[in-house]
C-alpha cells in the first residue's frame, strides 16, 4: 500500500518530526553535537557501545578471547546511551566518525589505534591474537565472505523490516512485503549453509558466527521485533540448532549482558572494567546496594 498524499519534492529537506521512534537521534549531517571526551579506562582496549546486536558482536569476541587464555584481550566496556545522544559527542566522534556504536581504542599501540565499523573491530582482533579465525585458506575465506555477508545482509533486517514493521509511526503494506520477503530469503541463505556445516566457516567456530549469531540467532528466537510468527522462524531448523549450540557458550553468554541495558536487570552489566564485575556490578546487585 502507498501514501497517495505524498509526492516526492524536487529537492529533499529534512523534516526533524519525521523518522518515528528514532527521529531525535536521526539527522542529515555527520559530525559532534558537543564536545565531550571519552573516559580511558585501565585496560589496553577501551569499547564504547551498547548491548545491541552491533555491539554484542564485539564483546562476544572479547570474552571468547578472555575465555581462551589472551589475557591482552582485557577491556573496558563503557556505556554510549545513543538514546541520549553520546554517539554525537566530540571525543566519540573522533573514535567513529560515523558516530554509530560500537568504537574502539587499542592503546597497546604508539600511537593508539581507533577501530569503527563492528565487523573490522572482529577482523582487528582476529589478526592481532591469532583467534577464531581460521588459517587454512579455504576456511579463512569462507569466515570473512559470511562476516562480510552479515555486513552487507542486516541492513536490510534491522534498517528495512525492523524499521517498517516495529518502529515507523504508520504500517505500510509494501515495505513490509519488500523487506520480509528478503529477511526470510536470508534465513533460506543461512539454514542451507548449516545443513552440511556445524558453524558458518566449516567446523571451526569463528568471528563470523559471532557477527551473525546476534542479530539472526536472536531472529529464531522470536524476539527480534516480536516478529517470530510473521516470519515463521520455526522453519528454520539449521539456523535453531545452530544459535543454540552458539549461545550456550559461556563467552556468549558474558558478551550479551555487556553494556546491556534492558531486560532482567541481573542480566544487565552496563560497564564493564573487570571479569569480577560479571559477578558483583550486574544491575540487580547495584540496585539492591542502593
Amino acid at each position: 500500500m502507498s501514501d497517495p498524499t505524498y509526492t516526492p519534492p524536487k529537492v529533499w529537506t529534512w523534516d526533524k518530526e519525521s523518522g518515528g521512534r528514532f527521529a531525535n537521534i536521526n539527522r542529515p549531517i555527520a559530525g559532534p553535537t558537543h564536545e565531550k571526551a571519552l573516559p580511558v579506562g585501565k585496560h589496553p582496549f577501551q569499547l564504547y557501545s551498547l548491548g545491541t546486536p552491533n555491539g554484542v558482536k564485539v564483546t562476544i569476541m572479547f570474552e571468547e578471547l578472555l575465555a581462551a587464555g589472551h589475557k591482552g584481550a582485557e577491556y573496558d566496556a563503557w556505556l554510549i546511551n545513543i538514546g541520549e545522544g553520546d554517539q554525537f559527542g566530540s571525543g566519540f566522534v573522533d573514535v567513529n566518525p560515523n558516530s554509530k556504536i560500537p568504537a574502539l581504542m587499542d592503546h597497546s599501540t604508539t600511537p593508539p589505534t581507533r577501530i569503527f565499523e563492528s565487523g573490522s573491530m572482529l577482523l582487528y582482533l582476529a589478526e592481532k591474537f591469532g583467534a577464531f579465525l581460521p588459517t587454512d585458506h579455504h576456511k579463512r575465506t569462507e569466515a570473512i565472505s559470511w562476516l562480510m555477508w552479515q555486513m552487507g545482509a542486516t541492513p536490510f533486517l534491522g534498517g528495512g523490516f525492523g524499521h517498517f514493521y516495529a518502529y515507523a509511526p504508520e504500517k505500510y503494506e509494501y515495505p513490509i512485503n519488500r523487506y520480509a520477503m528478503e529477511v526470510k530469503r536470508q534465513l533460506d541463505v543461512l539454514d542451507r549453509r548449516l545443513k552440511d556445516n556445524e558453524y558458518l566457516a566449516g567446523d571451526e567456530y569463528s568471528i563470523a558466527d559471532m557477527a551473525v549469531w546476534p542479530w539472526y540467532g536472536a531472529l529464531v528466537t522470536g524476539a527480534v521485533y516480536e516478529a517470530g510468527e510473521f516470519l515463521q522462524v520455526q522453519d528454520y531448523t539449521n539456523v535453531i540448532r545452530w544459535m543454540k549450540q552458539v549461545g550456550a557458550r559461556l563467552a556468549v553468554k558474558r558478551g550479551q549482558m555487556v553494556n546491556r541495558t534492558f531486560g532482567k536487570p541481573e542480566s544487565q552489566l552496563r560497564e564493564r572494567h573487570d571479569a569480577s564485575d560479571f559477578d558483583t556490578k550486574t544491575q540487580d546487585k547495584l540496585e539492591a546496594q542502593s
